[in-house]
């Protein structure tokens, strides 16, 4: 009996033991909070350098599909990186119609054109956000409002649209109706579709300011490298200016808009960005 008595004591102490609370002081509020916010900011920094970034939009070469004014979500994990695909996980290679953020590369066939602009372009700093159109290996040739790979036509919904602003949507109509196999709309101003309707062909001086892949000079997109060109086909310094994007400047694939304001309304400022809004374009898929 006395041998169960001391069993059941000594059960009695091990329990009063676990249920004891630790010992030193509580924590305070503060030290909640501090340590709330250290974690939640550790947290956004991983996610911001390897999972998503947000970007704006400064330029309207990619109207209508992305607007002058658009906050965009990136995805930079969604590209493999150097190309090597892991099964178990989300990822893929860049394809042909990804929209992507990539640092610009500068220009190195005419360096003037960067440094004569206000503020000067400086390479590697400025974000720019173009549509993928030639992948490594292929070749590339854009003739008059037309692009070729490796001698097919690429097929695109041609939509003429005149930018009435620099801030605003370009004003179209339809050019051509669309075909099943144009998987997205690109946009020229209706005087290169005149030129091309009433001469054949674009005017040589239009042909004469691109330096890559212009009608006749056929170029190979090197390895680890995109030929990348912007959706408003007439207002857009992209790949035929100046070159190929390198696979390591790449930083994603642009998902939405999370946030989009009209700057002309704003008058650029960061408060009018915030009460001038616009509204149907929040949540808006880029495609």
């Amino acid at each position: 009996m006395s041998e169960e008595k001391e069993i059941a004591a000594t059960e009695a102490e091990a329990k009063e033991s676990s249920e004891k609370k630790p010992s030193g002081p509580p924590k305070s509020t503060f030290r909640e909070y501090f340590e709330s916010l250290v974690i939640t900011l550790i947290m956004a920094l991983f996610g911001m350098t390897f999972i998503v970034q947000a970007v704006t939009v400064p330029t309207g070469s990619m109207q209508n599909t992305i607007l002058v004014g658009d906050y965009l979500l990136v995805n930079k994990f969604i590209f493999t990186p150097g190309g090597h695909e892991l099964p178990f996980l989300p990822q893929r290679e860049i394809r042909r119609g990804d929209i992507i953020v990539f640092k610009y590369p500068g220009n190195r066939v005419n360096p003037r054109r960067d440094s004569s602009r206000t503020p000067p372009l400086e390479a590697y700093k400025l974000n720019y956000v173009k549509r993928v159109i030639g992948l490594p290996g292929e070749t590339v040739e854009f003739r008059d409002n037309h692009v070729y790979i490796n001698g097919e036509l690429l097929p695109e919904h041609r939509i003429i649209g005149d930018a009435p602003g620099r801030e605003a949507a370009l004003d179209t109509h339809e050019f051509e109706e669309r075909k099943p196999e144009d998987k997205w709309d690109v946009y020229y101003s209706k005087e290169t579709m005149d030129e091309i309707q009433a001469w054949g062909h674009l005017a040589p001086e239009r042909v004469a300011q691109y330096e890559f892949a212009t009608k006749g000079k056929t170029m190979v997109v090197p390895p680890n490298s995109f030929f990348c060109m912007g959706d408003s086909r007439d207002d857009s310094e992209d790949s035929r200016f100046w070159g190929f994007v390198p696979r390591e400047l790449i930083i994603g694939r642009a998902m939405f808009v999370y946030w989009s304001c009209d700057r002309q309304a704003s008058n650029g400022s960061m408060l009018g960005c915030i009460t001038s809004p616009r509204l149907s374009r929040i949540g808006k898929l880029i495609r």
